[in-house]
């Protein structure tokens, strides 16, 4: 497979990933009962690892590495606090304030990722 097919599905499991975040975000700050359903907890997660296997080609096929590269470290450890985050938010059991500042957060640091992404700069402010 080429390089640009990868991009495309990186970017378009990228935009589905934020959506769902965004469409499951509301539904926590509103205690819709959307949330519980199957295909909630089960497509978000077929999504996600067809972005990251498209991110590991792109590397690959890229010449990229972390640790090397700095802006993929930058990604790389984003990506971390933003699964944290979003853990934390779209988990039931915590305080509602506390979710929702959490979801917050985790949308900032999505913004942050795609930025560096882009820019393929640490600093792309």
């Amino acid at each position: 497979m080429s390089y640009g097919l990868f991009k495309y599905l990186h970017i378009l499991t990228v935009n589905i990933t934020f959506a769902l975040f965004v469409v499951r975000g509301f539904w926590m700050i509103t205690n819709s009962p959307m949330l519980t359903e199957r295909w909630v907890r089960i497509v978000p997660h077929i999504n996600d690892t067809l972005l990251l296997l498209a991110a590991i080609a792109l590397t690959h096929l890229g010449g990229w590495r972390p640790l090397t590269d700095l802006w993929l470290t930058a990604k790389l450890l984003a990506l971390c606090l933003y699964i944290i985050l979003g853990s934390i938010a779209l988990r039931p059991g915590r305080p509602k304030l506390l979710r929702i500042q959490a979801w917050l957060l985790a949308l900032v640091v999505f913004a942050y990722i795609v930025l560096v992404a882009v820019s393929k700069d640490p600093w792309p402010f």
